[in-house]
């Protein structure tokens, strides 16, 4: 049986997975989290074999999750499932350590195999994921201004193009309001945009955030 830690912060969300793993007989769902501070409670608790991780949680962002636990928790396999597609995430992943990069949509047909796989010791991208990667390396991205964002810089970039308010913004990441203005000010100075609309304006012309209208 592979031990299955399955982290997302929607309950719903979380159940369809479960029942997923469970049909399949060969898992056995360790636990699970709603948010960055239940995620690394249960890994140190529950010792899985696979975390099952969402990138948009309340607290610590998923890639900054990823980034602990390699550290801490070497021999965890991590296999992000997220509604996150564009490439800048996908990259992101991968570099903090992530084993696997599924998208929500093809959870259904593809998550069993994606678990086997990373469990055993392989790294997993459906054929979707795999041509945004060879896309990406194809395209000058690395000269892409949203590429010199830290990982929290990149979060409060997308929930300002969500339209959220600042006060909203540090609720969801639990900081302060002057903390998120102080991202925003340092992701406006990295990127050399002299307004919220020119940011707007910038995650629109390069399709961003694409699939936010997801979460």
């Amino acid at each position: 049986m592979i031990r299955v830690l399955i982290a997302d912060d929607h309950a719903v969300v979380r159940d369809g997975l479960k029942h997923i793993l469970e049909r399949a007989g060969r898992f056995e769902v360790a636990g699970e989290a709603a948010d960055g501070t239940q995620v690394l409670k249960l890994v140190r608790d529950c010792a899985p074999q696979v975390l099952l991780l969402d990138l948009s949680m309340p607290g610590r962002s998923g890639l900054e999750l990823i980034r602990l636990l390699r550290d801490e928790q070497p021999g965890l396999r991590i296999l992000v499932l997220t509604m996150h597609a564009e490439e800048q995430y996908i990259v992101r992943a991968f570099q903090a350590g992530a084993a696997g990069y599924l998208t929500k949509e093809s959870a259904a047909n593809e998550l069993v195999c994606a678990i086997d796989q990373v469990a055993s010791g392989g790294t997993y991208v459906s054929q979707a994921i795999a041509g945004k990667l060879a896309a990406s390396l194809q395209d000058p991205y690395s000269q892409a201004p949203h590429l010199r964002l830290s990982d929290r810089e990149l979060e409060v970039y997308r929930r300002l193009v969500l339209g959220e308010p600042l006060t909203a913004i540090a609720a969801a990441l639990c900081v302060s309001a002057k903390t998120v203005s102080t991202y925003k000010m340092r992701l406006m100075e990295k990127m050399h945009m002299p307004s919220e609309a020119a940011l707007l304006r910038y995650a629109m012309r390069n399709r961003l955030f694409d699939d936010d209208e997801g979460l």
